[in-house]
């Protein structure tokens, strides 16, 4: 497989600085040579950056730094649409979750011009289903699926395109532990799917996993995963902004990713909200390139 790199050096979308360097850390853990000798060949590695906390303006404190995040998304979309376009796998690390607004708008618009849909699949300890009007923080790292799927700020929606880039029925969230209380009406408004460490644990993670596989393929062509590190457990993923206990098991995590390699219908995948200067020793860092490669095929046997 050609694999098209995208480094997103973003970091303004949380409160916590150390996210614009998640890249970084993922490349010293040794992410090039793993895929490498998987038989992938990697086409480009490419950057996207933006102007430091210390000197943008913070702007609407309900959608912090709005302007220069609406930037960095567009970026994002035009550089994963093209690897789409020239037949290359898009692999976006990150970077705080906000820049999903512009890797999956960047997908939809691929897919929908070859008159296709895109699902999703959100691994993270949190839906992401803010809006400027219920996030108590105003960080938008808690508001990229809503964008996705057409609620919040205009000039996000406007990254996104006329219409939403995903269907609620198309999205399947794994491993939320923490949701806004003004969030979950709109989570529950929108019908998404959420499978909630509660239910992996009452049902059984491998049942979940499957089911939620078989509802977001069912009426699509392409399965993209948006892995937030904290998702999983703060004892295998240290290094993260938002740390929740009773997070995945290095294992579950794996599951997700072999799973969804098996489907055959992985579209592109990013992994996001490592923070280096919390973590210990690049714990967090290697953990994201083994889940990277189990994804992109890498088995036991």
């Amino acid at each position: 497989m050609d694999i098209s790199i995208i480094n997103v050096q973003l970091d303004l979308g949380g409160v916590r600085r150390g996210c614009d360097m998640g890249p970084s850390a993922i490349h010293v853990a040794g992410l090039v040579p793993r895929l490498t000798e998987l038989g992938h060949r990697i086409v480009k590695v490419q950057d996207v950056g933006v102007q430091s906390m210390e000197s943008s303006d913070v702007g609407n404190p309900h959608a912090r730094f709005l302007t220069q995040i609406r930037d960095c998304a567009i970026q994002v979309a035009d550089l994963t649409y093209a690897a789409l376009r020239d037949g290359q796998f898009p692999l976006v690390l990150g970077g705080d979750h906000a820049q999903a607004i512009g890797t999956v708008a960047g997908l939809s618009r691929w897919y929908k011009e070859q008159g296709k849909r895109l699902g999703i699949v959100w691994v993270d300890a949190h839906t992401d289903m803010n809006t400027p009007d219920t996030s108590p923080s105003g960080n938008i790292h808690g508001m990229p699926l809503a964008v996705l799927l057409g609620r919040g700020p205009k000039e996000l929606l406007d990254v996104v395109g006329d219409e939403p880039a995903l269907l609620p029925q198309d999205v399947a969230i794994i491993g939320a532990r923490d949701v806004d209380a003004a969030e979950a009406p709109l989570v529950k408004e929108l019908g998404v799917r959420v499978y909630p460490m509660s239910e992996l644990d009452a049902r059984g993670t491998s049942v979940c996993v499957r089911e939620a596989l078989e509802n977001v393929g069912k009426n699509t062509d392409g399965i993209h995963l948006s892995f937030d590190l904290d998702g999983v457990d703060p004892d295998h993923a240290p290094g993260v902004g938002t740390p929740v206990p009773g997070g995945l098991t290095l294992r579950e995590s794996h599951l997700v990713c072999e799973s969804l390699h098996r489907t055959g219908k992985l579209a592109g995948m990013e992994v996001v909200e490592l923070n280096p200067t919390l973590d210990e020793r690049n714990k967090t860092g290697k953990l994201s390139v083994w889940l990277i490669q189990s994804a992109l095929g890498k088995r036991i046997l």
